[in-house]
């Protein structure tokens, strides 16, 4: 699978340890993110720069989109507290199949904070992704990490969580918390 690095971005990223997540309404959210041209050491530097990021948020994914790179690549690690950390980065990702079995579950989103959304997503698929490493992968993942996994795709397509939601819905929410956000923002009096 070729691999495409329009920006040719990766290179200032080298000494950058914890990045910026961008949130709604930040139309970059809605961007369709561009596949990676090659895995090298200044791809791996930034996503451990998102791994940073995205545990100090802290989250269980974390899109490039959501750090304003429109790059085809999310990671994700849902290991708890006692657990040690299992990460995964997905590079170029695509899912090849999905359960029939649903799963419900409650969604955030480090670029919508503070909002949660009960979702159904199939319980398992199985993705195929090239890894850190550069070596193409894949892997049937099931429970959580699908989920994870569905919502971090959905923003390489320009697509948040409540998108899955009625159209109603949706814009309530993302009212609500923009009116929030802008209140969390005003001087005080």
């Amino acid at each position: 699978m070729p691999l495409v690095d329009p920006a040719g971005f990766l290179n200032y990223f080298n000494s950058m340890e914890k990045l910026e997540i961008i949130k709604v309404p930040n139309s970059l959210l809605r961007t369709k993110s561009n596949p990676i041209e090659r895995v090298d050491d200044d791809l791996r530097e930034f996503i451990d720069a998102m791994f940073q990021t995205m545990y100090d948020a802290p989250g269980v994914g974390l899109a490039a989109i959501q750090v304003a790179e429109p790059i085809r690549l999310f990671i994700a690690d849902i290991s708890t507290e006692e657990e040690p950390d299992k990460p995964y980065a997905f590079i170029n990702p695509e899912i090849v199949h999905r359960s029939e079995e649903m799963r419900t579950h409650e969604e955030g989103c480090l670029s919508l904070p503070e909002v949660f959304v009960e979702l159904e997503r199939p319980n398992s698929c199985v993705v195929r992704y090239i890894d850190r490493e550069g070596k193409q992968q894949e892997e049937t993942f099931e429970g959580m990490m699908s989920t994870v996994i569905q919502h971090e795709l959905d923003h390489l397509n320009g697509t948040l969580f409540v998108d899955h939601l009625s159209r109603l819905k949706r814009d309530r929410i993302i009212k609500k918390y923009l009116k929030d956000r802008k209140n969390e923002n005003a001087d005080p009096i």
